[in-house]
């Protein structure tokens, strides 16, 4: 409560809410129904102007099988997530809640997208030693279907690139075989990612 109440205008995120311990849903329906919430020390913290975001991966296997090939959810995906929702939270719960928001598995081409944003952030911190990197289309195609896992988003294409890339590039550093004014290009073979000098 401190956070809000030095910053009442702010974004507060509760990641997968369904691992929260029963007592927060108490707080929450406190929050969520008064606007405020009492802390240890008595003070009545003001929570009218904090925007709440609670993400949770509740009914995600039936986003991933209820998708359209145009990647719209169907409306049977939709019903089962509500169910399982309407199962798992308490309805006085629930009915606090402004808008329930699914998101659809990530297409092929946001996946490639989300490679490019850590590939350049990756060639900002090669900046400082004027090399360049590179990535063939291979090397794209080959991160998007050996790293992306539907189930668990994109967070396991940026530890892939951390041990599969930047270690590749960080060992050819150390080793002298890249070095300043160089262009680093990221290709693909049957032992998965490598990385050559040009």
């Amino acid at each position: 409560t401190e956070i809000v109440r030095r910053k009442p205008y702010c974004v507060l995120l509760l990641d997968e809410i369904e691992k929260a311990h029963p007592d927060t849903f108490n707080l929450l329906l406190q929050i969520l129904d008064d606007g405020q919430l009492t802390d240890a020390k008595g003070r009545k913290v003001n929570f009218k102007n904090t925007i709440i975001i609670m993400t949770s991966n509740i009914g995600s296997p039936h986003l991933l099988d209820g998708v359209t090939a145009e990647g719209v959810i169907t409306e049977g995906a939709r019903a089962a997530v509500m169910a399982e929702l309407r199962r798992e939270f308490r309805p006085e719960f629930l009915n606090r809640v402004d808008d329930v928001v699914l998101f659809k598995p990530l297409s092929r081409s946001e996946i490639k997208t989300i490679i490019e944003l850590l590939v350049i952030d990756l060639r900002k911190r090669l900046v400082d030693r004027h090399i360049d990197l590179e990535l063939t289309d291979a090397a794209r195609d080959f991160i998007a279907k050996t790293a992306y896992d539907p189930v668990y988003g994109a967070r396991p294409l940026k530890r892939y690139l951390q041990h599969q890339l930047e270690t590749k590039i960080g060992r050819a550093l150390l080793a002298g075989t890249i070095g300043e004014g160089m262009t680093v290009t990221v290709g693909v073979d049957a032992g998965g990612l490598t990385v050559a000098t040009g």
